[in-house]
């Protein structure tokens, strides 16, 4: 059964944020004193007093204005209450109660759902306990006086709201879900994205840049098989971001790329590679992580002929040649062309990335490449030799090799010996790392003795 969910509303800049971070306990959602920061919905789980649940955290609803994102607000918040089974409202006790405080209370009521009023922003006991007082005209019940940033109150806010939810009962077959990345430039179509493969409107989609901030969760199934994909803000050149939300958000999309399992590199069909894009791409190769590159608006190329897919994938190639090993798909989110697609080439690169290899299996394609290409000689006649080799570590897949001198090994053999790793044990998607261990051959065949007799790793 999945864990209860609790919508978190209310008008701009009463602390929705701050309080979300304050429960969860944790730092997720961007906090800026300005309002309209958060836009789309954000989801936290949240453990009490032995309860797990989620919350939800939403734009600020203002009512009567349809300007720039709010009737896309007022959506999202709308799609987070059909998911609820229980609704926070929190209002500003510093400024008081005001109209907007009532015209969302109003809508409030029309809605099936039960809702606690947290008065945020109460600092003190005696004069929070003055300030709440002021919402009991909202006419939604006891209001509790709370305070974000300092914690005083939440306990209370939670302990309103959990009579309001059903018990959970957590599955302990439940799968861990492949956790997937959407990063990009600005205006490369990554919500778009999201929300063909989710299937609906979970992320606001405009052609302003910078529309989505915060790194965006969503769980979905596809095949039987759970998957968390993470929208992300787009990153432009640092000298271009200044310190505030964008800052924030990138570091947001930063965070998100060491958290997920596969990065998906949206590049935009109608720009091509640009150097922000080479950056993303080297960034994530320098994390380790899987990846698949999407170039996405290929329905918006012109002209295209049998030529085209074909000159487009050799100048992506050549341009990010660091991540030769990652595989390539022109899709359309506009249109859903080859989008399905992503999930089989995720499944495949994920595999690849948790793969382990037996060191037998590592010695026998260790001892096929010295066969093929010999260890480089210096100038003083001194050959490299290679002992022996074992899996260490997967996610990604890192080997580790005994020779006798890793200053004899230059960057062309060792990209030499990758390639052949490639070629024969299927590392499609994943960086794979080598580390190059100089011992004596005294104590390297103590070593070897050693692993000899220790089982190999799964």
């Amino acid at each position: 059964m999945p864990l209860p969910l609790v919508a978190i509303v209310g008008r701009p800049n009463v602390g929705k944020s701050t309080l979300v971070n304050r429960m969860a306990g944790t730092r997720s959602a961007i906090v800026h004193d300005e309002p309209g920061v958060t836009r789309d919905r954000l989801y936290q789980e949240v453990e009490w007093n032995g309860r797990r649940l989620r919350v939800v955290d939403t734009g600020g609803l203002i009512f009567g204005d349809d300007s720039e994102f709010l009737p896309h607000i007022r959506q999202q918040a709308m799609a987070a209450l059909a998911e609820a089974q229980a609704v926070i409202l929190v209002v500003d006790g510093m400024e008081g109660l005001l109209p907007a405080d009532v015209e969302v209370a109003s809508w409030l009521r029309k809605q099936p759902l039960p809702v606690v009023v947290a008065v945020n922003k109460c600092e003190s006991g005696q004069m929070g306990l003055a300030q709440a007082a002021a919402f009991w005209e909202l006419g939604l019940g006891e209001p509790i006086p709370c305070s974000g940033i300092h914690g005083n109150g939440v306990a209370e806010v939670l302990e309103a709201v959990l009579p309001h939810l059903p018990e959970s009962v957590p599955d302990t077959a439940e799968q861990e879900p492949i956790a997937i990345s959407v990063v990009g430039r600005p205006n490369v179509g990554k919500s778009s994205l999201l929300n063909r493969l989710v299937g609906s409107e979970r992320a606001i989609v405009s052609p302003i840049s910078g529309t989505t901030r915060d790194a965006i969760d969503t769980v979905i199934e596809w095949e039987g098989r759970p998957y968390r994909l993470i929208d992300t803000a787009g990153i432009r050149k640092k000298n271009r971001v200044d310190y505030g939300v964008e800052f924030f958000s990138i570091n947001r999309a930063f965070k998100a790329i060491q958290r997920s399992d596969v990065v998906l590199l949206v590049i935009d069909a109608l720009d091509g590679v640009t150097e922000q894009d080479q950056k993303l791409a080297s960034r994530i190769e320098e994390e380790g992580r899987a990846c698949v590159i999407v170039v996405n608006k290929w329905d918006a190329v012109e002209d295209k002929d049998t030529y085209t897919l074909n000159e487009f994938t050799c100048d992506i190639r050549a341009k990010l040649y660091f991540l030769e090993w990652a595989p390539l798909l022109f899709v359309s989110a506009l249109t859903g062309q080859r989008t399905q697609k992503i999930f089989e080439q995720v499944d495949t690169v994920v595999a690849a990335h948790r793969k382990r290899i037996s060191t037998a299996v590592v010695n026998e394609v260790l001892q096929d490449a010295l066969s093929w290409q010999s260890p480089p000689t210096n100038r003083q006649g001194k050959q490299g030799k290679i002992y022996y080799g074992t899996q260490v570590s997967d996610r990604p897949p890192t080997f580790v090799l005994f020779v006798n001198d890793p200053d004899l090994f230059k960057d062309n053999y060792r990209r030499f010996m990758e390639k052949h790793f490639r070629q024969n044990l299927d590392f499609t998607g994943t960086p794979i790392r080598f580390r190059w261990r100089g011992k004596s051959e005294r104590s390297v065949g103590r070593a070897v003795q050693k692993l000899e007799g220790s089982p190999s790793p799964r």
